[in-house]
């Protein structure tokens, strides 16, 4: 009986050793817990602010340009349209021929009758050229300009100054064929003989 009391007194003084380990070891685990809980707020809240950060400098380096391709797009687009025709430009041809046929008498003389019918019409077609072009040169030269009155140290891209000037030479090679055109220089109407 005396073995079973010495070893029951080494089992209690060894588990009375090991119960301030294990309460160690659980208090310790407690405050990793602790700590990576509160690693993992600072972590949250250090991502916030990187992406608060971030936020602000993109609206610190000025706009993108986004609005600035698409005046140079819209400046291109024009052009074309105003050296191939629009469709506001052959309606308003096509109501001119009516009104010029309307009002010229089967009794007016041939070179009349050509002017009214066919010359008045011509002639609103090359001013409508001649506005689309006008749009697109001004809209072109607008977004070259506009950097001047931006963000001073931000550069424009250069595809956007490639397309800006590729509408303001379209704008003015339209405004002079809608010029010629329009003052019968270039395929004037036929003489009536």
């Amino acid at each position: 009986m005396e073995t079973t009391t010495d070893e029951t007194a080494a089992e209690d003084a060894r588990t009375e050793e090991a119960a301030p380990q294990e309460a160690a070891t659980a208090d310790g685990t407690a405050r990793d817990a602790a700590t990576g809980g509160a690693s993992g707020a600072d972590a949250e809240a250090d991502a916030d602010a990187d992406a608060t950060a971030d936020a602000e400098a993109a609206e610190a380096a000025g706009p993108s340009g986004v609005g600035q391709g698409a005046g140079a797009v819209v400046s291109v687009a024009l052009g074309i349209v105003s050296l191939t025709g629009s469709w506001t430009g052959t309606v308003a041809a096509a109501r001119e021929t009516l009104v010029g046929q309307l009002r010229t008498s089967s009794t007016a003389s041939v070179s009349q009758q050509i002017k009214e019918v066919y010359g008045d019409a011509w002639h609103t077609t090359a001013l409508w050229a001649g506005l689309f072009a006008l749009v697109a040169l001004v809209t072109g030269a607008v977004v070259l300009v506009r950097p001047a009155f931006g963000a001073p140290g931000r550069p424009q891209a250069p595809w956007i100054k490639s397309v800006a000037w590729a509408g303001v030479a379209l704008g003015v090679i339209g405004l002079l064929l809608a010029v010629l055109k329009y003052s019968d220089a270039l395929l004037g109407l036929p003489p009536a003989s």
